[in-house]
C-alpha cells in the first residue's frame, strides 16, 4: 500500500481548480512524497495525465468510482 502524504478534495470544482490545488500541495511537499487527489471534474483525467508527463511527476493510480476520480502523485 503506498503511503499518503497529502490528500486535495477538489470534488465539486471544475477544472482546472482540481489541478491548480494539487500543483499548489506538491509544491509544498518533499521530492518522492505521494499526494492523493479526489476531483469529480471528468476532464481532470485528460489534466492529470499531461500534467504528469510535462511536469516530472508520476501518476502512480488513476481510477474512478461512480463519478469521483482519484489520482496518486509522486512528487519528483
Amino acid at each position: 500500500m503506498t503511503e499518503i502524504h497529502s490528500r486535495v478534495d477538489a470534488r465539486q470544482l471544475d477544472c482546472p481548480l482540481p489541478l491548480l490545488k494539487a500543483k499548489q500541495a506538491l509544491n509544498r511537499m518533499g521530492s518522492g512524497e505521494v499526494l492523493e487527489v479526489l476531483a469529480t471534474d471528468a476532464g481532470s483525467q485528460r489534466d492529470f495525465a499531461v500534467f504528469a508527463r510535462q511536469s516530472g511527476n508520476t501518476l502512480l493510480q488513476q481510477s474512478e468510482q461512480a463519478g469521483e476520480f482519484r489520482y496518486l502523485l509522486r512528487k519528483k
